[in-house]
């Protein structure tokens, strides 16, 4: 059996290739999702031989054994907390008998994964609890024979700490400490990769990991960083095939193969002596990683790696752009649809609605924040629930009226936390017009401060008062546009000073005049150039002759002419007066595209009929 010092010894002649995962390749195999997968040691050890066979034959040099989840907090959720150290036992069997029969030298890895309960004092299982469930579960795999020990996955540093110092009080192998991070680039609970990278190297880890998160290259970035704040540490990679989408009710993962096989090189570059893959990782992931490893030779030299700031600074966030703003830059036509969140608990229509325009062909939406100032379920709980459950991008509509300093930027926060990126700063309605009337209706900040404190502070990682916030935001941050307001110069002067604070793109209010829309452009460009950003113009299908009156004469800012009212008086509030109103909004879609004005739309559907949105959107598309 190799020790600590020998396997290091081989990792610093050449780099070393882990098999990908396990879960994905059991369930592809039939096993159910709500099953315990590391019993399946004892009831299908064939299958998860077949697995580690697989791997084997692509040329992985090391194997883990399926038993990320057999820890007795896991199993104890099936009723087997007390098959331990039997099902631990098979597992590494099953792996030592599979690279027996390969004839090659390849090792063992016990895979030992998070207990999936939370350490005091964010949960009620005390540190000593957790290092005695890491240590019966270590303790097994080492008297099974397994090589070397691999923690992974671990997003809390004290959990990976406990499985660390019971990894080195059971054996003198090799231990990888692996960490993951959400797409923030920090732990669940706030830690960056510097940070991960320091405790874990100070605590003794053999080898340094990042495996999971999002894909490749954010594995790459986190790598650099951590290699950065550890120079003198070993490290490995093993990212997953990408951000995992829903389709059919299966997870699917984008990143193919040859995706893998193009970082490879990169990852060894950057400083990992391990590679290897995670969720959604196949043979032919691991495969063509082994191809991109042969075709290197003997390790190259480490390239340099991401500027760090000086220590004690928080680096800056390098979060890829969101779906949103690369449409954007790609010059690609963008259909934004606006939904309400529920006035009750129910989100069902609210989800439904979201689905349908998505279907249809919707590259965001946007979730509207207590609309005529009514009461309404939390916009960011709305986003974060069609994001998860949809897995669309939103845009948050966030009003500045009714908030302090204070809750302005305790919301962001929260917003950022929940995962949502796309941001669109309003004024907001006033609660004189809404249910609540005599409501606090104050504010600190205007739209174009808070755009400013948002682009100029969250994202540079300070807040209002100059203080660190730790991680900066990566928020992308839209404005308010009227591009039919009565008074052009004073509109065009408070658009430029929301550019200014830093705005990103423009959303109008709901258009029905396309010739008012080409002017503002035209006496816009004629004084300060062409706009900077990109707008999505407004556009609201009518309902009828009553809806049609009520923005006409009731709602700031909309104009609508006499040539569209008297259509819709002319329909009335008849069954046919929807169709009109269709009718009307599509005229208005295809001036507005020949006019070149907006790159894109901004669908306000009636009363949620989210189906007159869905047929709108699949006319543009066609």
């Amino acid at each position: 059996m190799p020790t600590a010092l020998s396997l290091l010894d081989k990792l610093a002649s050449s780099p070393l290739l882990a098999d990908g995962a396990m879960g994905t390749m059991l369930h592809a195999r039939g096993a159910g999702l709500d099953e315990c997968f590391d019993e399946l040691n004892l009831t299908r050890p064939e299958a998860v031989a077949q697995i580690h066979r697989a791997y084997i034959e692509t040329g992985a040099d090391i194997i883990e054994t399926n038993t990320f989840g057999a820890n007795r907090f896991k199993l104890a959720r099936h009723g087997l907390e007390t098959k331990v150290r039997q099902i631990n036992s098979a597992a590494a069997a099953i792996a030592r008998q599979a690279t027996a029969e390969s004839g090659r030298d390849i090792f063992v890895a016990g895979s030992v994964g998070p207990l999936g309960v939370r350490l005091a004092p964010f949960g009620r299982v005390k540190p000593e609890q957790a290092f005695a469930a890491f240590h019966d579960q270590i303790a097994a795999l080492v008297a099974s024979g397994v090589d070397l020990i691999l923690i992974e996955t671990m997003t809390d540093l004290q959990e990976a700490a406990e499985a660390l110092r019971a990894a080195k009080a059971v054996s003198k192998l090799l231990v990888i400490a692996s960490i993951t991070f959400t797409r923030d680039d920090v732990t669940l609970l706030g830690d960056t990769p510097a940070r991960a990278a320091a405790q874990l190297a100070a605590l003794g880890a053999d080898v340094i990991g990042v495996n999971c998160s999002s894909g490749p290259a954010q594995v790459l970035r986190l790598l650099q960083m951590m290699k950065a704040a550890a120079p003198g540490a070993k490290f490995s990679a093993m990212p997953n095939a990408g951000w995992p989408e829903r389709a059919g009710g299966r997870l699917m993962y984008p990143a193919t193969p040859d995706y893998f096989g193009n970082y490879t090189a990169m990852f060894v570059e950057a400083g990992a002596s391990i590679v290897g893959g995670c969720c959604g990782a196949t043979p032919g992931h691991i495969a063509s990683m082994r191809a991109a490893l042969d075709a290197m030779g003997s390790r190259r030299p480490i390239a340099a790696t991401v500027a760090i700031a000086e220590k004690g600074e928080e680096p800056e966030s390098t979060e890829a752009p969101t779906l949103l703003a690369q449409k954007f830059a790609a010059g690609k036509f963008i259909i934004g649809v606006e939904v309400h969140p529920p006035k009750g608990l129910s989100t069902h229509k609210l989800i439904a609605g979201a689905s349908l325009l998505a279907e249809a062909g919707a590259d965001v939406i946007n979730v509207a924040d207590a609309p005529m100032a009514r009461m309404r379920m939390s916009a960011w709980a709305a986003c974060h629930l069609i994001q998860s459950q949809l897995n669309v991008e939103t845009v948050l509509h966030f009003p500045t009226r009714g908030r302090n300093l204070l809750r302005l930027q305790g919301d962001l926060l929260a917003a950022h936390a929940l995962g949502i990126r796309n941001i669109f700063v309003v004024m907001g309605d006033p609660t004189a017009v809404g249910d609540y009337p005599k409501a606090n209706d104050n504010y600190d900040l205007v739209p174009s401060g808070m755009i400013q404190l948002i682009k100029q502070g969250f994202n540079a990682g300070v807040d209002h008062a100059g203080q660190a916030i730790g991680q900066p935001t990566s928020f992308f941050v839209g404005c308010a546009v009227n591009l039919c307001a009565l008074d052009v110069e004073k509109e065009i002067k408070a658009l430029r000073k929301k550019i200014a604070g830093g705005a990103d793109f423009a959303l109008t209010q709901p258009i029905f005049e396309t010739g008012r829309a080409r002017d503002f452009i035209r006496r816009y460009t004629d004084s300060h150039g062409p706009p900077p950003i990109p707008f999505l113009a407004g556009l609201m299908p009518l309902h009828n002759a009553r809806h049609t009156n009520f923005f006409h004469n009731e709602v700031p800012g909309i104009f609508i002419p006499e040539s569209i009212r008297g259509r819709m008086h002319r329909a009335g509030d008849s069954p046919e007066a929807m169709a009109e109103g269709m009718s009307i909004a599509e005229e208005l879609l295809t001036e507005l595209r020949q006019l070149n004005v907006t790159q894109g739309v901004y669908l306000m559907p009636p009363f949620g009929k989210y189906n007159i949105a869905a047929e709108i959107i699949e006319a543009v598309r066609e």
